[in-house]
């Protein structure tokens, strides 16, 4: 079988899920806790980012590496068109996708936990004790600032990408205006990666995630509640609906190493 090393709140950890899903193959995911320790991840993989695919012998990292590999390796369920336009906008979307709403994805939510206390705690695992959730959840918003500031994700930081992601979010619903998915009539990588790197802007509605059921439609203030955007996340979770499996509540694997820098 299959086995996916990731973090579940990883915005490119659910595209590569989304992914397996979508082409129906079956995997294990391995949970790799962020903070602890990097060291068996990268004897294994040569470096310490999450997604990792694990097939047999081989690991296959970085997110847009594990869609080449699957669509070379498991056919079935194509996802990059073979037509050359389709294709190369296909493959341009996807690497657009990354570098925008995965990247800025992150600031955005940043933004949201650094002013919420119970967001924050809602967002770790239901699996996760609650005299952890609690430490979370005490954590003085005027740290998280300071910490910020270290990560890069100053105020002015985040404002910027917050108004990105708002631009990115109105192009994507005129894409979709009239059409099924961004290429045409047929899914594609695309689609797949764009609706995947959505979820720190609003998680999906139905129970795909290991995070409480009160989180479901949630996510950042002025791009998960802002009207002009409900038809992309519409969009969004009528895909998932279409293509992706609903957890099943069987924890993830422990014995995987169990620390990562998150992508």
């Amino acid at each position: 079988m299959l086995e996916l090393y990731q973090w579940e709140l990883s915005q490119y950890s659910e595209k590569v899920r989304l992914i397996l899903d979508y082409k129906g193959l079956e995997y294990r995911k391995i949970e790799v806790t962020p903070g602890i320790g990097q060291v068996e991840l990268f004897r294994l993989t040569g470096q310490k980012q999450v997604p990792v695919l694990k097939d047999g012998n081989r690991y296959i990292a970085d997110s847009t590496e594990i869609a080449k590999y699957l669509e070379l390796n498991y056919p079935d369920r194509p996802l990059i068109p073979q037509d050359p336009k389709k294709r190369g906008l296909a493959l341009l979307m996807e690497e657009w996708a990354d570098e925008s709403i995965g990247i800025k994805g992150r600031k955005a939510l940043f933004s949201a936990i650094s002013q919420d206390q119970n967001f924050r705690k809602s967002l770790l695992p239901t699996s996760t004790p609650d005299i952890f959730k609690n430490l979370v959840e005490g954590v003085p918003r005027d740290f998280l600032t300071i910490l910020g500031f270290g990560v890069g994700f100053s105020p002015d930081v985040i404002k910027s990408a917050i108004a990105d992601l708002k631009q990115d979010l109105e192009a994507l619903t005129l894409i979709l205006a009239d059409s099924p998915y961004l290429l045409g009539d047929e899914p594609s990588l695309a689609d797949l990666a764009v609706a995947g790197l959505s979820i720190l802007l609003k998680f999906p509605d139905g129970p795909y995630l290991d995070l409480p059921a009160s989180l479901r439609g949630k996510g950042v203030p002025s791009l998960a509640d802002n009207p002009d955007y409900e038809p992309f996340f519409i969009w969004r979770d009528r895909l998932y609906a279409q293509f992706r499996k609903p957890l099943i509540h069987t924890p993830p694997s422990g014995s995987a190493p169990t620390s990562i820098q998150i992508e």
